[in-house]
């Protein structure tokens, strides 16, 4: 009873300080909305220093272009951002546009935290260049309750030269997963990792949509699989694998904790890695060598790969200034010039028009990304609905299960019955 008193305490002490500070964790640009005749608009996002950088620069570009528009800011690290987001929830205290990730849109939308966008498309918010498969992926129950930022695609970005070492000339065309273990063993022999394991929620999803599956069903009520020998034939492969050497072990990567400079790529001992195409240029640069990037493993790739937004933009239903709110999103997803500050660090700019635009002035690495998702786009299948809520609490079941295959603690097939009943108990809540 202490530790929830004392947490009860936490949380409403938080609260008070955001309604008090207006939650500005970052930098503040403009007045606080004193000045006769001006508007303020509150902004909040997660991400790095460059990300904070360039979202600045996108903000005073607006400004310049929008006289008397103040815009408070508010942006932290990815975990922090979630912990000072929920007590202005809590509050009704949310910042006029908030940056939402994919894994916690749902939540907010349920809880009533989020206007609906669908009044401001195409009265506001001009998509009429954006594939509508793109536009739907912010559709939660029917109701558009965000606007992606940018979009990405799964693949597979690789070291062409170690690839070679590894007596590898190139990867074969439409790949297989058996393709993929015959590689990553030869690979093995030669004393090289061919990846380092793949994120278990999303590769794991990839997998159960080419057999016309999902994790999770589409009401968000319990599993999209019925089942388990696909869980056990998934993660029993990536375990074998591992335990024969061909990628780092368990106890190496939860080392790691996934800092891009501590893994295997980065320092040279790993051919590639599976991840999300934003996450390319970061990787080219800490690597510092030429990289490249191939779709994803097949049968049927193309029913499993999807363009998924990075993230979205939504507007609190709490905000007094929507119509100014859309017009900024509108000025981020169609201004070029602001798309050449942020240059598709957020995922590849969902307008055509200005994909086109700014392709000039990108890096090879950023050119290779846009040019990958291109590719990708017109083979795509449809988004899976945006991840329910219990869905984090879902996702820590799976991670903490496939540990425990990978540390030789459980079959996956044991595992497999296991996580059914935690994740069926956990969504279960969602029932009406």
């Amino acid at each position: 009873m202490k530790t929830k008193k004392t947490a009860a305490i936490a949380v409403l002490v938080a609260i008070l300080l955001m309604i008090t500070a207006c939650g500005n964790s970052g930098s503040s640009t403009g007045a606080s909305g004193g000045d006769q005749g001006s508007k303020t608009i509150r902004i909040a996002w997660w991400g790095s220093d460059t990300r904070h950088s360039y979202t600045q620069q996108v903000i005073d570009l607006y400004k310049k272009q929008n006289p008397g528009v103040n815009i408070d800011v508010e942006y932290a690290s990815f975990d922090d951002y979630w912990k000072k987001l929920a007590p202005q929830a809590a509050a009704n205290q949310l910042p006029d546009i908030i940056q939402m990730d994919i894994s916690y849109i749902s939540q907010y939308a349920k809880n009533g935290q989020l206007e609906d966008l669908k009044p401001y498309i195409g009265n506001g918010i001009k998509l009429d260049d954006v594939s509508e498969s793109v536009i739907s992926t912010g559709l939660i129950g029917g109701t558009q309750y965000g606007i992606p930022a940018g979009v990405n695609v799964l693949g597979y970005q690789y070291n062409p030269e170690l690839l070679k070492k590894a007596g590898i000339n190139e990867l074969p065309a439409n790949w297989t997963w058996d393709d993929y273990e015959k590689l990553a063993l030869q690979a093995k022999d030669k004393g090289i990792y061919f990846d380092e394991s793949m994120t278990a929620d999303v590769f794991f999803n990839y997998y159960l949509r080419t057999k016309g599956a999902s994790l999770y069903n589409a009401q968000g009520t319990g599993l999209g699989y019925e089942d388990d020998a696909l869980f056990a034939d998934f993660f029993g492969r990536l375990a074998k694998l591992m335990k024969e050497g061909a990628t780092p072990s368990q106890e190496t990567l939860s080392q790691n904790k996934g800092i891009l400079e501590e893994s295997a790529v980065v320092k040279g001992t790993a051919i590639g890695t599976w991840q999300w195409s934003n996450q390319f240029v970061a990787l080219q640069k800490v690597s510092d060598r030429p990289m490249a990037l191939a779709p994803m493993l097949g049968p049927d790739m193309e029913k499993g790969i999807y363009m998924q937004p990075s993230m979205y933009w939504a507007i609190s239903k709490n905000s007094q200034s929507k119509d100014e709110a859309a017009k900024f999103i509108d000025f981020w997803i169609n201004n070029e010039e602001a798309n050449k500050l942020i240059k598709g660090e957020r995922g590849v700019p969902i307008s055509s028009a200005v994909k086109e635009a700014i392709t000039p002035e990108l890096t090879d690495a950023e050119k290779q990304v846009f040019d990958f998702v291109s590719k990708m786009e017109p083979i795509a299948s449809p988004m899976s609905p945006p991840p329910p809520v219990g869905s984090a609490e879902v996702i820590a079941s799976l991670s903490d299960y496939v540990e425990q295959i990978n540390f030789g603690q459980i079959t996956a097939a044991d595992a497999a019955a296991k996580f059914r009943a935690d994740a069926n108990s956990i969504l279960s809540n969602n029932q009406p």
